[in-house]
């Protein structure tokens, strides 16, 4: 068994180049809910390094909330917003002599996509005009409009808490973060075999974020489990 560890970075958190070494894929934030150019460009040189493969991590313009609140957006301005994020990681990536693979929307451009087809069918639309891969949760409505236009990658979080129709606990509830990482290695063995994910995402913004995926890699590979780009 084995499964592909990926993390949000180039959001301005102190800790990327720590990281960076312990993952196997990069969520690039984009500039609208986080990060900037030099900061995308740090992070897409860190991943050239360690050999890391690079995805955009687009999300709402909405820096004051971190890009965690819901926007009304029309199909239109998704698409354009997902296009204009995308292609600018894709010029940055390619000045260091790499390309992104996939793309994985963030906070709350991710959660109205996975369950509305309004904020879906933009956000594949614009991974097929780039021809990349699309990461989300299984079951998803990006993964029902992903099938036959783009290759999708089913995503479970390792420090997030689900709700029982497969959906993430909300940030707003006390108990949505998952902090001991025997428990986060617990739901990873949940997600392997029950959601058949293929990659386990873990966030750069935790201040206990490197001790944490330290903990969760050691344990994963103490039970046999070979971390591995997808």
């Amino acid at each position: 068994m084995d499964i592909d560890l990926n993390c949000d970075l180039g959001e301005g958190c102190p800790y990327d180049a720590e990281l960076m070494p312990l993952i196997t894929s990069a969520n690039i934030a984009c500039g609208f809910h986080a990060g900037d150019a030099a900061m995308a460009h740090t992070a897409l040189r860190l991943a050239a390094q360690y050999g890391v493969q690079a995805g955009a991590h687009p999300g709402f313009p909405d820096r004051e909330h971190f890009g965690r609140r819901e926007l009304a957006r029309s199909e239109t301005q998704v698409f354009e917003d997902c296009v204009y994020q995308i292609g600018a990681l894709a010029g940055l990536a390619r000045a260091v002599g790499t390309s992104l693979r996939y793309v994985k929307p963030h906070g709350a451009l991710y959660n109205l996509a996975c369950r509305d087809d309004a904020y879906a069918r933009p956000i594949v639309e614009a991974a097929c005009l780039f021809g990349l891969a699309l990461m989300a949760l299984p079951e998803s409505r990006l993964e029902a409009l992903s099938v036959g236009r783009c290759p999708f990658i089913r995503e479970g979080f390792a420090d997030r808490r689900y709700l029982p129709d497969g959906s993430l606990v909300p940030r707003s509830q006390p108990d949505a973060c998952v902090t001991d990482p025997v428990e986060a290695v617990q739901q990873a063995e949940w997600l392997l075999r029950q959601r058949r994910v293929r990659t386990l995402c873990v966030h750069g913004d935790n201040p206990q974020a490197v001790a944490f995926v330290r903990a969760l890699r050691e344990a994963l590979l103490g039970q046999g489990v070979a971390i591995r780009k997808f």
